[in-house]
């Protein structure tokens, strides 16, 4: 699962359709598949005295029971959040596991607990089904090497989700107590973080202490790190997701809109930017104006901080603009969330604020980064 906001991730490649809900394949997944193959192959290759081809064949088998089993985990997640209202726009396998992208946030700590727990849920009940087939099996078997190694991959997915941090499963079964008991989304999403950051280091000092005590092989070492590395960021994240969360109902897009002042069309850069410092709106987005003096074009700040001082005076405004047509638009009278949720769906530097079919100012996606994160430099 994924918290927000921010920017949506790249799926990978698409492999197809569950329930209806999009299976994308990370890159980093298919290394750790050919990593797992080879391995395991050559494991059961030793164990079973078979030939190298029959072992990566069977290694091969064992990672699309691996891969069908973090499908099913991250199923649990995806079924019962639509169960509950809550769209999902797909799922993702990656080195480390998966994760499962929703469209919005559970709408109450009951939900939120449910969904989370889903998924580790599914993966205790495969990992039992296997136990079993395991004890079941006649030992020295391929079925029963098989069926080992996939209780043991099932029981350490849920046990090692259910640890009580972001960005785990169990850390956002945390973040729903506490926002049960506080009434205070956020209050939750930061404490489960700093227990995710709590979390990352109690994997680093179990990397060192089996480093220590010699059992753990160099490929394990780098993959222990590896999670280590991912908890501490993903709960870094969560942390920051849920200050940023805080300040959302500071957005008013009346406020935060920058006045347009408008120019004709053909208007040097340099003589534009000269007449909106004298007229006392040198902060102002500049407009390009067509012969009957309506609004065509808005110029991109970026694209004409790009243009050297010296060149200004030959380049016209509306080189370095962008059609009225394609900057997206904002309603005066979104909430900040609903705000946030436009700005993700429709990436830019610049957004139209409209009342009706008035023009109200122009949101500069740097003006809103730097309300939510006051402390964080920013660029122009």
């Amino acid at each position: 699962m994924q918290d927000k906001p921010q920017p949506r991730r790249r799926p990978g490649l698409t492999i197809g359709r569950v329930f209806g809900v999009p299976v994308h394949v990370n890159l980093s997944m298919v290394l750790l598949a050919v990593l797992v193959t080879v391995m395991y192959g050559e494991f059961v290759r030793r164990q079973l005295e078979l030939s190298q081809l029959t072992g990566y064949a069977i290694g091969f088998g064992f990672v699309v029971c691996l891969l069908g089993s973090v499908l099913l985990h991250e199923l649990g997640h995806a079924l019962t959040a639509r169960h509950y209202g809550i769209g999902v726009r797909g799922i993702t396998l990656e080195l480390l596991g998966g994760y499962t992208e929703m469209d919005r946030d559970a709408p109450s700590p009951r939900v939120d607990l449910l969904v989370s727990l889903a998924g580790p849920a599914v993966s205790a009940v495969l990992g039992v089904a296997a136990v079993a087939a395991t004890l079941a099996l006649p030992d020295g078997t391929l079925v029963n090497q098989l069926a080992f190694q996939l209780a043991v991959s099932n029981v350490i997915v849920a046990v090692f989700n259910i640890l009580p941090g972001l960005p785990l499963d169990g850390g956002r079964a945390l973040r729903a107590a506490v926002w049960a008991v506080s009434r205070d989304r956020h209050l939750g999403t930061e404490v489960a973080g700093w227990v995710g950051r709590a979390v990352a280091v109690g994997t680093l000092l179990l990397v060192a202490l089996l480093t220590w005590v010699g059992v753990l092989a160099p490929l394990g070492l780098a993959l222990m790190l590896l999670v280590a590395f991912t908890l501490w960021q993903g709960a870094g994240q969560s942390i920051r997701v849920a200050r940023i969360s805080r300040r959302f109902p500071l957005i008013d897009l009346t406020r935060l809109a920058r006045p347009v002042f408008l120019v004709a069309t053909g208007t040097p850069l340099a003589e534009a930017q000269r007449r909106g410092t004298e007229a006392g709106q040198p902060d102002a987005t500049l407009g390009i104006a067509d012969s009957t003096g309506r609004l065509v074009a808005l110029v991109d700040r970026v694209a004409a901080a790009a243009v050297p001082a010296d060149r200004r005076p030959w380049v016209t405004v509306d080189t370095v603009a962008r059609a009225l047509d394609r900057v997206p638009r904002l309603l005066v009278g979104l909430t900040g969330e609903e705000v946030i949720r436009e700005v993700q769906t429709h990436p830019g530097a610049q957004y139209l604020v409209v009342s009706g079919e008035d023009v109200v100012g122009v949101l500069h996606v740097a003006d809103l980064a730097q309300l939510l994160e006051p402390k964080r430099k920013m660029g122009t």
